[in-house]
């Protein structure tokens, strides 16, 4: 028997907290390093933290695009696993 009180599910994948945050958490690093690049005089340590800055922003620039991006030829994710 079939349930009327269903829920249709969403066409849209859940994403982990983890998968949202990593970007900020990428640049989270980022800027701890910087600092501690500078407040040690270390130059090294600070380019490397404004490197990390940038690949946070990249990221979340990437996932979200990728939400909201289609599968190509009208796959669905389900089709893909």
């Amino acid at each position: 028997m079939s349930n009327d009180h269903e829920v249709p599910k969403d066409d849209h994948e859940e994403h982990s907290l983890k998968e949202k945050i990593s970007g900020l958490g990428q640049k989270i690093i980022g800027e701890v390093e910087m600092i501690g690049g500078i407040l040690t005089g270390d130059p090294n340590t600070a380019a490397e933290g404004e490197f990390n800055i940038e690949v946070g922003d990249a990221r979340e620039e990437l996932e979200e695009d990728l939400e909201s991006s289609k599968p190509p030829h009208g796959e669905t994710a389900e089709d893909e696993a």
